[in-house]
């Protein structure tokens, strides 16, 4: 499955009737679907870049659904995933909970009970993807800092004033000076306190609202 930028339902069912009867409900109300009949099946279609959310059976011959998750959570997937449960396999969904599911749902379900629950997991997804995508950002203008602007930046978030970081790195204070420039322009910083923000979301210390700039 090549990359696309539109967000897709996956739906992974063993029955066949149940996984065509969800394909038909979440297309008639206009989402992108992709069906598979196996977590096997899945996981050879699907690659991290994939937006949207995971419906998925949590008792399937084979891979079962927490081995699924388990598997996607190896491959670092933030795909949110929501379970589809029997009556008996409630304690399974919250152990399914405690591992990263964005939710579940126990049979018989109301489709309107489902729908909201995957319009609010593809909202979780587009703002996870969102904070990853300003993240990364940060992280490049990062990797383009020299080690000494490095060292200079880490001061400054520690909110040492220009004349202790001299004195810590045995350099003079112009040049200290001549660094903090360079680390604000290339971070596209527009104030210490917009840098130490940016920073502290690089790190994963923050979650980080503000445009990078």
């Amino acid at each position: 499955m090549s990359k696309n930028d539109t967000p897709v339902v996956f739906i992974v069912e063993d029955d066949e009737a149940v996984r065509d009867s969800l394909q038909m409900l979440l297309g008639s109300v206009g989402y992108t679907v992709a069906a598979f009949p196996s977590a096997t099946e899945f996981l050879t279609a699907y690659d991290t870049s994939l937006a949207g959310c995971l419906v998925l059976d949590i008792r399937m011959p084979g891979m079962n659904g927490m081995e699924l998750q388990r598997k996607l959570n190896e491959m670092n997937s933030i795909l949110p995933i929501i379970f589809v449960t029997g009556h008996g396999d409630v304690p399974l969904a919250v152990e399914a909970m405690q591992q990263g599911a964005f939710d579940f749902v126990q049979k018989p379900y109301r489709e309107q009970e489902l729908l909201e629950k995957i319009e609010k997991a593809m909202a979780q997804d587009r703002e996870n993807r969102a904070t990853l995508q300003q993240r990364q950002v940060i992280l490049d203008r990062l990797a383009t800092l020299t080690p000494r602007e490095q060292d200079v930046l880490n001061l400054m978030v520690e909110g040492r004033a220009n004349k202790v970081i001299a004195i810590d790195l045995d350099i003079s204070q112009r040049t200290v000076e001549i660094h903090r420039a360079r680390v604000m322009d290339k971070l596209g910083a527009k104030s210490l306190a917009h840098l130490v923000r940016m920073v502290m979301a690089a790190r994963g210390t923050d979650s980080f609202e503000a445009d990078p700039g």
